[in-house]
């Protein structure tokens, strides 16, 4: 069972034109895909959502961050964790280094699943066997006639819940928007909204506000991740859900917010935080103070981690890899099905991949 050696790669997503949210445009989908390998024969495989940004720094972090799992069981993922941290501390254990750690964290745990023949939701413990998904998407770059095919596309496949992005200049244009949003979709499908931090304290306000009238279900980063005071002020004077997390590396600014009364939704980014022990121990955290975790992003990690828990709220669904994998999470009737395969249950398609050399 030890690993033997690791693997790197790239992989894209099909994009047609470049998107936008109120903070970053995006010009690629992109993925590095990493695979250990056991000396039995025995792969392990994870990646990461990179998009266009600092291709070399993440691949030298997880050049430099295989070393410390050579040799090591896959089942000693704490083990190979503390190793990394420790070998990370002197540039910082979060940011870069800690997307490389997490990576392996997760090829590790494919990997010992895989040797044990079960599914990784079986391994840690089963609450739940279908978990509620959204679609997800409705970037500030659309135009109108390009949302509503997004959103009333999500309804007619069975989703009952769709986010949006919101933070342009001027939220009237935003609350434009979220009003022809629920004119399409009608009135029993859940719209959420998501500034990526683009907003200020008082546009924010305003939104919120302005869009309660519209049964909106939760409000996602309206404001920097830093800036806990005005979440507390959000929180109290808005009328709407706060949801946060996906920025964190660590569940110090989760404290911060539930010290305050700051947050409702704690949104848990797998590769941020470290990796399965750490999303499942800011679950906890989350759960010790009765708030649900809506992870961010990584469906067919959160799925089956989503499984294991009590609190578990949700699932953000993107479609960017599932034309590039074996075995895409299934949806039915507006909920995701954790996959029964062994570890996570699928695997990257050899013919999608560039080695990195």
């Amino acid at each position: 069972m030890r690993v033997e050696k690791f693997d790197l790669f790239t992989a894209k997503a099909k994009l047609n034109k470049p998107i936008a949210d109120a903070t970053h445009t995006l010009t690629e989908i992109s993925f590095i895909v990493v695979r250990i390998f056991t000396k039995s024969g025995v792969m392990g495989e994870a990646y990461l959502l990179c998009f266009q940004y600092s291709p070399q720094a993440i691949i030298g972090a997880l050049k430099d961050q295989g070393v410390c799992i050579i040799g090591e069981e896959v089942c000693n993922t704490v083990k190979a964790f503390t190793a990394m941290n420790h070998a990370n501390e002197y540039f910082g254990n979060e940011g870069i280094n800690r997307w490389a750690q997490a990576a392996y964290n997760i090829a590790m745990w494919d990997a010992w699943c895989k040797v044990l023949k079960q599914p990784i939701w079986k391994v840690l413990g089963a609450s739940a066997k279908k978990i509620p998904a959204y679609g997800s998407g409705g970037w500030i770059s659309y135009s109108i006639d390009e949302l509503m095919d997004e959103v009333t596309g999500y309804v007619k496949r069975g989703f009952n819940a769709v986010k949006i992005k919101v933070g342009k200049p001027d939220w009237r244009e935003d609350l434009e928007r979220l009003h022809k949003v629920r004119e399409a979709v009608g009135s029993k499908i859940n719209i959420m909204m998501d500034a990526n931090q683009g907003m200020n304290v008082p546009d924010a306000l305003a939104l919120a506000r302005a869009a309660r009238a519209i049964g909106i279900q939760w409000f996602e980063e309206p404001i920097d991740h830093t800036d806990f005071e005005g979440y507390s002020i959000l929180r109290n004077q808005a009328g709407i859900s706060l949801a946060m997390g996906e920025r964190e590396y660590s569940t110090v600014p989760l404290r911060e917010l539930l010290e305050r009364n700051a947050i409702d939704i704690w949104q848990p980014d797998i590769l941020r935080l470290g990796g399965v022990e750490a999303w499942r121990n800011s679950a906890a955290v989350a759960g010790a103070h009765h708030i649900p975790v809506l992870p961010h992003y990584y469906k067919d990690y959160d799925v089956p981690l989503l499984a294991t828990i009590s609190n578990g709220a949700g699932v953000e669904s993107f479609d960017w890899i599932d034309p590039l994998i074996d075995n895409p999470v299934q949806f039915k009737e507006g909920f995701a099905l954790p996959h029964d395969r062994p570890g996570w249950g699928f695997i990257f398609k050899d013919e999608h991949l560039i080695p990195v050399k």
